[in-house]
């Protein structure tokens, strides 16, 4: 049988902030969807967010059509056709967000994350920069496939830091990656093979930051028959735990598989 996923996603703008930087989008055409979350104020942010959708479901879309369109980049010979696709599409983004920065003075310093997730009949194909997430649920057990370009992560790499130390690190919204920051990006791109059943949750920091893996992984899976139900959940659960931030969630599951 062909691949069969059901997808939903939700995005709230959280208890403390104005407005909803985050962006989402489900191309269910293209088997792509894509969580980012925007940076820099004054509403920047969401410029930078949804250019980050919109250029990359473009990109998406014209080299489906046009299998000979000229790539804005030259293909990774390590990277398979699929990976270099997803790639491609991601550091066109970043170029396009850091030249309309560069251009306007109102969007000076603009920047998003992004999570991408993009399945064919057999893979899942993830591109990713900053510290949105992708996690995978397989057999009632939660996986993280992202690793956050943030400077916590960095310490946490270089020196082992408590769970007191992590908790209170000053600096944990600092991200040393995203998309808008220089007109060049390296891209995360890793590739996992599809099994049924198989649950994708792509985030942004206004969730994972405030629900515990193990949380999120027991919402989910109790509620993996409506998974609407799920990311309501899972969004009410990060407002109640002080919703700071903007909320967004995608939720994928493998019906079947070739």
């Amino acid at each position: 049988m062909p691949l069969k996923l059901e997808v939903i996603g939700r995005t709230d703008v959280g208890r403390k902030r104005g407005h909803n930087e985050d962006a989402l989008l489900l191309d269910h055409e293209n088997r792509l969807y894509i969580v980012a979350d925007g940076m820099g104020g004054h509403a920047s942010g969401e410029v930078a967010s949804g250019m980050a959708v919109e250029t990359l479901t473009q990109f998406f879309k014209e080299t489906r059509e046009d299998q000979d369109k000229t790539w804005p980049y030259k293909m990774d010979k390590t990277l398979s056709y699929e990976e270099n696709r997803l790639s491609n599409g991601v550091k066109l983004a970043n170029k396009q967000i850091f030249r309309r920065a560069q251009a306007d003075l109102r969007l000076k310093g603009m920047g998003t994350t992004v999570v991408s997730l993009f399945c064919t009949d057999r893979y899942a194909y993830i591109g990713h920069v900053g510290d949105s997430r992708v996690y995978r649920i397989r057999d009632k057990k939660l996986k993280q496939i992202t690793e956050d370009h943030s400077l916590l992560n960095d310490y946490m790499k270089i020196k082992k830091l408590t769970q007191s130390e992590i908790d209170n690190f000053p600096h944990k919204n600092v991200i040393v990656r995203a998309l808008g920051m220089k007109e060049i990006v390296q891209v995360d791109i890793c590739r996992e093979e599809l099994q049924k059943g198989d649950i994708y949750l792509l985030c942004s920091d206004g969730l994972s930051g405030l629900v515990e893996d193990q949380e999120m992984c027991k919402i989910v899976v109790e509620h993996e028959a409506d998974l609407s139900e799920a990311a309501k959940i899972l969004i009410e659960t990060a407002n109640k735990n002080g919703g700071n931030d903007n909320i967004t969630v995608v939720l994928a599951r493998v019906e079947s598989v070739s």
